[in-house]
């Protein structure tokens, strides 16, 4: 595996063979014994280049995860202070991971500079192990029950509007009144088209609510709201700001939305890297001590 990395990473058997100080008849050998035992071609090879199959592509993807988590593992058997090194690959949502992520993992990285992080954002619940990413960060639903999920914080759900709106279609009173609203739909918000609310009783009261905008995005529905344009329900991590200026009024504070938890979720303890797990510890203690994301003053 160190051989087949070496030559994708030079684009070279030759120079693969310098820098393993082996001959180049060595490093062929050994790709060659490689995709013997996993019986499919991992390199096309020319006499100009050399270039993955989509099968070695794959296949390299893994190796240099497991070859840094190799590395990791002797460091921290040859020193109980190993320095944590290696990639880390992280999804989370866009908005939370522009507003929260991406400050903690310069944080993290100014503690510990020989890790790096690879990260996507995306608001699909992408799938992990398939797409091999070490780490997600989790606004809500977990996903696979075979996912591990370390709770993080939490953040309250708010129905929100501006100033302007209201003044010129009045207050709701009540989750009724939003019928008769222009409320935003949100695409990862189930089942779409009804939000819910729980009274001081703790009754639930389900209202069907229909719109002028739909999206993807909360922070899309957040400044839309901010300008007057119709009612957004958002967690207070999105529209906290809005709401401390001015822009935006939390509405129905007599009934409570639902809140949602904050999960690092990854696929197995048993396979969680050393640089994982020291990022998610991390990332629990500056959460806990952050301003709380439940209420009004949530940034």
């Amino acid at each position: 595996m160190r051989v087949f990395s070496q030559v994708v990473e030079s684009g070279s058997f030759v120079v693969a063979s310098h820098r393993l100080d082996l001959s180049p008849t060595a490093v062929s050998r050994h790709v060659a014994e490689l995709e013997a035992h996993l019986q499919t071609r991992l390199l096309q090879r020319t006499t100009r280049r050399v270039s993955l199959t989509e099968s070695g592509r794959r296949f390299h993807e893994r190796c240099a995860q497991i070859l840094a988590e190799l590395d990791e593992a002797e460091q921290e058997a040859a020193s109980a202070a190993a320095t944590p090194r290696g990639t880390i690959r992280l999804t989370t949502s866009i908005n939370f991971g522009v507003r929260h992520v991406a400050p903690a993992i310069a944080a993290f990285l100014a503690l510990h500079p020989k890790v790096k992080f690879d990260v996507s954002l995306s608001d699909r619940l992408v799938d992990l192990v398939e797409e091999g990413f070490d780490l997600a960060i989790r606004i809500g639903a977990v996903g696979s029950e075979h996912l591990v999920a370390r709770k993080l914080g939490e953040t309250r759900i708010v129905p929100c509007a501006s100033p302007q709106y209201l003044a010129r279609h009045g207050v709701p009173k009540t989750p009724q009144d939003l019928a008769r609203h222009n409320c935003f739909t949100y695409e990862y918000l189930t089942p779409r088209g009804e939000w819910t609310f729980r009274d001081a009783h703790g009754r639930e009261h389900t209202v069907r609510i229909a719109g002028n905008i739909h999206s993807n995005n909360g922070d899309l529905l957040a400044e839309a709201a901010a300008r007057d344009a119709g009612i957004a329900i958002e967690p207070m991590f999105i529209v906290g700001p809005d709401v401390r200026a001015g822009r935006l009024v939390p509405l129905l504070q007599d009934y409570a939305a639902p809140s949602s938890a904050i999960y690092a979720v990854y696929p197995s303890r048993r396979h969680l890297s050393a640089k994982v797990r020291l990022f998610v510890e991390f990332l629990l203690q500056r959460f806990t001590d952050s301003p709380d994301w439940s209420g009004p003053n949530a940034a």
